[in-house]
């Protein structure tokens, strides 16, 4: 107090000027408007009619989620432009729709989960592109998947004292799924997989793109090693065509004179909850068991591999990194080798920033501070864990991000226990962040660094040589923090590690500290008859 009062009197008071001229500034940009907008949305009857709706709404889609995004600027469509990026990201609202009935409307208001802001009473007024999108696809959990609806994008204006109610009709439709046109070396495979059909009870399929050597086909009792190829989030397997495109420094690396011949396998980051993982889970399904009984062994049979476990190698980074990693270790005998590239979390310890089985909250840090959910490598926040799943909760059916098909309703279905309800019973409140620790413990068997410390004295020796991580250390996701952990393990594990793990100061997401002819060197080192 004593402080305060020997204060120039004057300073005091200039310095409350100041600090009033700030706060009225901020309450003038934090304006609300006084009435909030409505998005009035139904289908056309052309579209009723096309899909075979009656009138009673007999044949509408069970779990429909409808989503409406708002967007500034004038080109493209703002369906295509829905991220987690800052507070001036398209503006992006959802609810379920389980039918609509000849001539009704689906009322998007104030009461329907929004992102980024807590209240749409908060959108900034202005122009805006908006488009309605109806995500109804069950087997493909991605925005914008084959048979969504959709609105054709209309311009409107948000006022601050006008009431704005915006009508979208549902006219168009995202068109059925087709391959791309295959060439001499790039081929694609659908495969419909018993084992999850039986599982989610109705036909599952399994995709995959293919790049053959070279020289495929010019000997045909000649048999090659397989690659298996996993990309990041949600990558697609029509990716091989990126891939292959003429210049590409893949295409040039694979087509080189020294290059080994191999057959290159690239899975699909697409299923009913998204990013399927590749693992067995009690919710995605048998992904693992899939993979190794029945599209590996297609692809080797149709292909000309040579169909045994010293042939097989994996590859990946981000998503991709982890899954080489988690089937290597799971499958230690049926591959001969993962290279992988800043992979997800490989210790829930680190679950990015999250400690899983002891944090009480994924939203909160134990100080009180909001969480990170990304970075750039100076160190600056790129976005929070509560902005990030605030999205995810908008996206998935029941407001929550355990249906959003994002990255962290995949990772929850993944390694989750399946709830009552049939759907992954969430790690943590999507309102609240608070952890679920029943659910923490259903994850551990997903824990590489805990599966491997409980296993080491029978893994190790079947893990031989099998092992290479690169990872940036100042990763984007946190996701160094992770490895680190599991180096530590590694290094003091009896019998020793035989395996390789490389940081690189300053690096973030993804970095990849191996060339493409060298990592296919190694490779073919491995898989040397």
């Amino acid at each position: 107090m004593s402080f305060l009062l020997n204060l120039d009197r004057g300073l005091v008071l200039r310095s409350l000027a100041v600090c009033l001229a700030f706060c009225g500034s901020q309450v003038v940009q934090a304006a609300e408007l006084a009435h909030p907008p409505r998005f009035l949305v139904h289908l056309a009857p052309a579209m009723r009619t096309r899909l075979g709706i009656d009138n009673a709404g007999s044949g509408w889609p069970a779990d429909a989620r409808l989503i409406v995004v708002l967007a500034k600027g004038e080109g493209g469509e703002p369906r295509y432009a829905i991220e987690p990026g800052g507070m001036n990201s398209p503006v992006v609202i959802g609810r379920d729709v389980r039918g609509l009935d000849a001539g009704s409307i689906a009322v998007l208001d104030e009461r329907c989960t929004r992102f980024p802001f807590d209240r749409l009473s908060q959108i900034p007024a202005g122009d805006y592109a908006v488009q309605a999108l109806l995500h109804r696809n069950r087997d493909l959990n991605l925005l914008n998947a084959p048979g969504d609806l959709y609105s054709r994008t209309a311009h409107v204006r948000i006022r601050s004292e006008e009431s704005t109610a915006i009508d979208l009709e549902l006219t168009e439709s995202v068109p059925e799924e087709s391959f791309p046109v295959e060439t001499e070396l790039v081929k694609f495979v659908r495969l419909r997989s018993r084992l999850l059909s039986a599982f989610h009870g109705r036909p599952i399929d399994l995709r995959a793109g293919i790049i053959l050597p070279r020289d495929h086909g010019r000997d045909p009792g000649r048999r090659y090693p397989l690659r298996v190829h996993i990309g990041g989030y949600g990558s697609r397997f029509t990716g091989v065509g990126g891939m292959m495109t003429a210049g590409s420094p893949f295409r040039a690396a694979w087509l080189a004179n020294d290059a080994p011949r191999m057959i290159l396998l690239h899975l699909d980051g697409a299923g009913p909850l998204g990013d399927p993982y590749q693992i067995d889970s009690a919710n995605h399904g048998p992904y693992g068991a899939a993979l190794t009984q029945e599209l590996i062994p297609h692809v080797e049979r149709l292909y000309g591999g040579r169909g045994d476990g010293k042939s097989r190698v994996l590859d990946g980074g981000s998503t991709g990194g982890w899954v080489a990693l988690a089937l290597q270790v799971f499958y230690p005998d049926f591959f001969n080798g993962a290279w992988s590239f800043c992979p997800d979390s490989v210790d829930f310890h680190s679950f990015q920033l999250v400690n899983i089985y002891d944090d009480e909250n994924a939203y909160v840090n134990s100080r009180g501070f909001e969480r990170p959910g990304a970075r750039e490598t100076s160190g600056e926040v790129r976005y929070t864990m509560r902005h990030e799943l605030r999205l995810e909760n908008v996206l998935g059916l029941g407001d929550s991000w355990t249906m959003s098909g994002g990255q962290w309703g995949a990772w929850n279905a993944a390694y989750g226990p399946r709830g009552g309800d049939g759907r992954p019973v969430p790690l943590w409140d999507p309102r609240t962040g608070v952890i679920n620790r029943r659910a923490a413990d259903a994850w551990k068997r997903y824990d590489l660094r805990q599966r491997l410390a409980n296993q080491w004295a029978e893994l190790a020796p079947r893990l031989n040589g099998k092992i290479h991580i690169w990872v940036g250390d100042a990763d984007d996701y946190f996701l160094n923090n992770a490895v680190h952990r599991l180096d530590a393990f590694l290094r003091r594990a009896q019998p020793r590690f035989d395996g390789l793990i490389r940081y690189k100061p300053g690096q973030g997401h993804c970095w990849i500290g191996v060339s493409e002819s060298e990592m296919m060197k190694q490779m073919a080192a491995r898989t040397a008859e």
